[in-house]
């Protein structure tokens, strides 16, 4: 993600600060509150893959920070900023986030040390099938013992890589399609997979913004409903976020790239910015919008709500005085540094933090998950029989009132659940019920000073009662 090993060691020793923070509002003993926070295995691996003419050395990494749930659940990253702290930082996240999503996996992450632009597919595959054979050798993939999924440098065709790898490894696994998520929908994959952590930023600051007291506080109405919104990032998360707010009548004022951002205070269509995007090779010139050749400038610009779906670090203590924003939705990985977090909430901010706000990507997975262990698609066993009910519902009302239905009515209330459907309704729940846990604990906890805080608190305290009730401490 474009940092240096420094700014590693920074983001593991942030995530181990605000995991300490939390502890001290929560009831569990020393001893209990060591093993959440410990990293549990780590894998190192150096093996060679032949390049051309020659043989490259490869390095690689997996970390599963907890095995309180099983398997251990995180994606698996191609970065040449790839090292064992931040591993273990992404790893540890994992472990907090599917504890607040209420996902029973333990956390997990992987990597491999590559600048992927510079290998053929045909290279990347060699390099992928041989790490995953390496996780086979030393039992940190499966089914029911580690599943990764997708990360920065990677998506769909790598998953498929791994899980022909691992089938061909484990011939007689029936749940060998289980052993990776975020697979092309060919190879056990589920539909929503794509959007999911998009959507899931949706849904997490929209159920922010229906709380009257809150957006009170803030100055604001609630709703998402006019609200001016300013993404940072167009790639996956930060596309499909920007486009369900414009959809919900959100004002897309601002969008940045790493190379400009522009602003538009009478808002710009996601769409037609990505086409722009792909004829000039940038987002800059967009017509009638301003311009900053430094996208830095486009986080400070007029906003209500301010959504960095890219770097880490990128809001700091050098520019968080100057964000105007009002709700900072974490779309990224630690997007604020521990320094800015202490400066929005003292100007009154209200910071939707990452642990909690990107978890949409892990939840739909753990969705895929369950849906290779059951190896049945999702609606199929209830799709047509909640159509044909529906149908006699509205064939009742027309008898019984004698007057007929629509033919866009009718067509509207038959439809029965498609596996998107499933899929969107399932991130939905999971990011409402979520966001009121963690509001529950920031209202109602003595001294807890932030969501942030709360999100961890809330994630300290399910895994520790999982650890007390495993019974392996006195």
């Amino acid at each position: 993600m474009g940092i240096t090993n420094t700014a590693n060691n920074s983001f593991f020793e942030s995530v181990q600060r605000n995991f300490d923070k939390a502890a001290q509002f929560t009831r569990f003993d020393q001893g209990i509150i060591a093993q959440i926070k410990a990293c549990n295995s780590i894998l190192r691996v150096k093996f060679p893959v032949k390049i051309g003419d020659s043989i490259e050395v490869i390095e690689a990494y997996r970390v599963q920070h907890s095995h309180h749930k099983l398997p251990c659940k995180g994606g698996i990253r191609f970065s040449m900023e790839v090292d064992q702290e931040e591993v273990m930082a992404l790893a540890a996240l994992m472990t907090y986030k599917c504890a607040i999503v209420n996902v029973p996996f333990g956390g997990g992450k992987g990597g491999i040390k590559i600048d992927s632009r510079k290998y053929s597919a045909f290279e990347l595959e060699k390099i992928t099938r041989r790490y995953t054979s390496e996780l086979c050798k030393k039992n940190f993939i499966g089914p029911g013992i580690d599943v990764p999924a997708p990360d920065y440098g990677t998506g769909a065709r790598e998953m498929s890589w791994i899980v022909d790898t691992y089938s061909s490894l484990n011939p007689t696994d029936i749940n060998a399609q289980a052993c990776v998520t975020g697979k092309p929908l060919s190879q056990g994959g589920v539909h929503g997979r794509t959007e999911a952590t998009g959507l899931g930023v949706f849904f997490g600051i929209r159920e922010a913004c229906s709380f009257q007291e809150d957006m009170e506080k803030l100055g604001l109405a609630t709703g998402i409903a006019g609200k001016r919104v300013i993404v940072q990032g167009l790639g996956n998360v930060g596309y499909h976020a920007a486009k369900y707010f414009q959809e919900a009548g959100a004002k897309l004022v601002g969008l940045i790239e790493y190379n400009g951002a522009i602003y538009d205070e009478n808002g710009l269509d996601v769409d037609q910015v990505q086409a722009h995007r792909e004829t000039t090779g940038g987002i800059l010139n967009y017509p009638n919008a301003i311009n900053f050749s430094d996208p830095a400038e486009g986080l400070e610009q007029a906003c209500d709500i301010l959504i960095p779906a890219a770097l880490e670090s990128v809001i700091h203590k050098d520019n968080a005085e100057r964000i105007q924003a009002k709700i900072i939705g974490e779309a990224a990985n630690g997007p604020l540094t521990s320094e800015a977090d202490t400066i929005l909430n003292r100007k009154g901010v209200l910071v939707i933090p990452d642990i909690y706000l990107n978890a949409g990507g892990v939840t739909v997975s753990y969705f895929e998950w369950l849906k290779n262990l059951s190896h049945v698609r999702y609606g199929r066993l209830e799709k047509r029989f909640s159509e044909n009910m529906y149908n006699e519902l509205i064939d009742i009302i027309e008898s019984t009132t004698g007057k007929r239905v629509s033919d866009l009515e009718r067509k509207m209330v038959l439809r029965g659940p498609s596996e998107i459907d499933l899929v969107h309704s399932g991130l939905e729940d999971t990011m409402v019920d979520s966001y009121r846990e963690i509001r529950e604990i920031y209202r109602n906890r003595e001294g807890v000073e932030d969501l942030r805080t709360a999100a961890f608190i809330c994630a300290i305290d399910k895994i520790g009662v999982a650890y007390e009730q495993l019974g392996i401490f006195p």
